[in-house]
């Protein structure tokens, strides 16, 4: 039974949601005081702290870079510069073992210039000639940035540039004198705020140079419910377009040409992907669809479908079938070069590439990607080249980037990652549990050959379509397995693995399959005696952090150990909170009587009971997280407490969503938990 003490105005740790007040931050550092002094004094959290740190800080790792023009670009991060250094190099130093970089920003020097904690967010640059750029930077890592435009002709600020005050702004060019741009304009000309519901930008208005933001022209106007509003200017030699994008939900949207003022929908099922290029519509299906009617075919979820633009705008829906999922197989992205589509999925959670003539779509053959290895596309420039960068890892193979130009010979690996743990002695096995409903949920097993059973870490997310393919376990190789753990990462539903049925079965009311996918894995972990209940851990972050939560609540017996990191635990308030409202779609609306009615039996913070044995957890997250709530771990421990349960707490007072600002809190969270689970779990393992 829900009490109003949990759900209404009467919540008595409601205070605990004004973030930087400053009892709440007394609060958190009583919290973090103890946390920290139990955990951080051993050896081996020194060991694990220095060796991650070392990792994530290495002069050694990739340099990944972006093509802009003439340049590669990058932005790289070390010890010597924990804020960053963005900078540029060209392909043929770059393919070197020392490339000579061109230092633009020195985000370090910059910060303390300005005696602001800047971080990094990212560039826009103008094309085609990639002089005007425009930068976002965050304070202490929050997705709110203010936006300044540089000339990287001068090295300098453009004094009567764009520029923008902290938000979470949209903007991108249009020229050299006029910018798309959302933020917060104040009260719309409705009464409404120019922002959503999700304090996302609600209103797309043109911006020119020399001239107020107030005075900006509007072009589109969106509703407070959307969750944002965007308008671009697709800048393709011979198909120049203005879009605007307009999302009603997370998984919705309806998409635009703006054709001087005219808005031209681009027709096709909200809830599917589309995208223009060229004179081809793009569009990937989230559910079934028959674009020419009942008496015409019909395409499942998770189908890419390439239809002739102007002729589907003049209402022609005759369509070429790119790719067809089946039970094992899955889109997981596509990207152009100049001359070609590539194609990648995965057939149970193993990565294909395939590569189509554009235009024809005709398989051309792409040799010297490896087999056995995740493999994703970083970039392509494909209004100059059929020059494609790759990477290739698995959990046990550091990251390679490979370079090649299809068509043209092999791709062939110009950098690799180095190793951080010996993986001779490591093996990865995968295997499917059986859920509650008979469905077969995959996950891997990885573990050092003699390590057949003993302490286990079970990783999950379980949301928004992400699916987690292997990837090269650097922190928790040396953390972890090399110590004599063993690692597990279960492909739940809610993820993307299997294409989005896998994602939509587990919304709303189906969200209760994401729970027993993962309570399924922990279970046949203990079936084939890879562990016990009392060695078993488990560890998730944001949507993960509240499937750690369900952990705790409904299925305690099942775990030794648990890390909750930047939460979502209070369900009937996470949409007033924040970024909250977007995710409706995802979960529900508790203010809707029969949707509270499903989400209630999973929210954390309802089903807190002090009779209960908890398993230890460990809570983390970030006062400058403006993503998921802060709010939300603070009253998930208030109410164990209360309980009469003990729980570990550490709140990085910066570092958004990811919750670290720096590699060095990076490393330090990343310790702090592995240090948690070695004592809980298994101190008489032999390291």
């Amino acid at each position: 039974m829900t009490s109003d003490a949990t759900t209404g105005t009467d919540d008595p740790y409601l205070w605990l949601e004004e973030v930087t007040a400053d009892r709440s931050l007394d609060w958190v550092r009583e919290h973090n005081a103890p946390t920290v002094e139990r955990l951080t004094t051993s050896k081996r959290f020194a060991e694990i702290e220095e060796q991650t740190l070392e990792a994530l800080d290495t002069d050694d790792r990739i340099p990944y870079v972006r093509r802009r023009g003439e340049f590669l670009y990058n932005f790289w991060r070390d010890a010597a510069n924990p804020r960053g250094l963005w900078r540029r190099t060209t392909l043929e130093s770059y393919v070197t073992d020392a490339p000579e970089w061109d230092v633009l920003i020195d985000v370090d020097q910059l910060a303390k210039d300005e005696d602001e904690n800047w971080v990094w967010k990212g560039a826009t640059a103008l094309r085609p000639d990639y002089r005007r750029v425009l930068i976002s930077l965050s304070r202490g890592g929050a997705d709110a940035a203010v936006v300044r435009e540089f000339d990287l002709t001068t090295r300098s600020w453009v004094t009567d540039g764009f520029t923008l005050p902290e938000n979470k702004s949209s903007v991108s060019w249009i020229d050299e004198d006029n910018v798309y741009v959302g933020t917060d304009f104040g009260i719309a000309p409705d009464g409404h705020s120019s922002l959503t519901d999700s304090g996302y930008p609600r209103i797309a208005k043109r911006w020119r140079r020399g001239t107020p933001l107030d005075e900006a022209v509007t072009v589109f106007v969106g509703e407070p419910s959307d969750i944002s509003i965007r308008a671009v200017y697709d800048d393709t030699p011979g198909f120049e377009r203005h879009f605007i994008s307009r999302s009603m939900d997370f998984f919705n949207s309806l998409l635009y040409e703006n054709r001087a003022g005219d808005l031209v929908l681009v027709d096709v099922p909200t809830d599917a992907y589309a995208g223009v290029r060229h004179d081809w519509l793009l569009v990937m299906t989230r559910s079934q669809w028959s674009p020419t009617g009942p008496e015409g075919p019909t395409y499942d979820p998770g189908t890419l479908l390439v239809f002739d633009y102007p002729s589907y705008l003049d209402g022609n829906r005759d369509a070429v079938v790119l790719f067809e999922p089946d039970a094992h197989t899955s889109l997981v992205d596509f990207a152009f070069t100049e001359h070609y589509l590539i194609i990648t999925t995965l057939h149970d959670v193993h990565t294909s590439i395939a590569v189509l003539t554009a235009g024809d779509w005709t398989p051309v053959e792409v040799n010297g990607l490896p087999d056995m290895a995740t493999i994703s596309v970083l970039d392509t420039d494909p209004d100059h080249s059929d020059e494609v960068f790759w990477s290739a890892t698995s959990f046990t193979e550091p990251p390679s980037l490979l370079h090649g130009t299809i068509g043209a010979g092999d791709a062939t690996v110009i950098k690799r990652s180095p190793e951080f743990f010996d993986a001779s002695s490591v093996t990865t096995e995968q295997y499917f549990a059986t859920s509650d409903d008979g469905t077969l949920i995959p996950y891997f097993v990885v573990r050092r050959t003699d390590v057949t059973h003993g302490p286990a870490l079970l990783y999950g997310y379980g949301g928004f379509e992400n699916a987690l393919t292997p990837g090269y376990l650097t922190v928790a190789g040396r953390a972890w397995i090399e110590r004599g753990g063993i690692y597990v990462i279960a492909n739940i539903r809610g993820g993307g693995e299997y294409g989005p049925a896998w994602h939509t079965v587990a919304q709303k009311s189906g969200r209760h399959l994401v729970y027993e996918d993962f309570s399924s894995v922990a279970r046949d972990l203990v079936t084939r005696r890879f562990t016990t209940p009392a060695q078993l851990g488990a560890q998730g972050g944001s949507n993960g952090g509240l499937l750690m939560g369900v952990m705790l609540t409904r299925y305690p017996e099942l775990f030794g150990a648990l890390v909750c990191q930047v939460p979502l635990i209070d369900m009937y308030r996470y949409h007033l909170l924040l970024a909250g409202a977007s995710w409706v779609a995802e979960y529900g609306n508790p203010e809707d009587p029969a949707e509270w009615a499903f989400m209630e039996p999973f929210s954390p913070y309802q089903n807190i009971r002090r009779d209960v044995k908890y398993p230890p957890i460990l809570v983390t997250t970030s006062t400058r997280d403006d993503r998921v709530h802060p709010g939300h771990a603070r009253k998930l421990v208030a109410r164990l407490e209360e309980n009469g349960h003990t729980v570990d707490y550490y709140e990085n007072i910066e570092g958004g969503h990811g919750g670290a600002a720096d590699n060095k809190q990076a490393a330090f969270k990343s310790a702090l938990a592995y240090e948690f689970l070695w004592e809980t779990l298994a101190d008489d393992v032999a390291e």
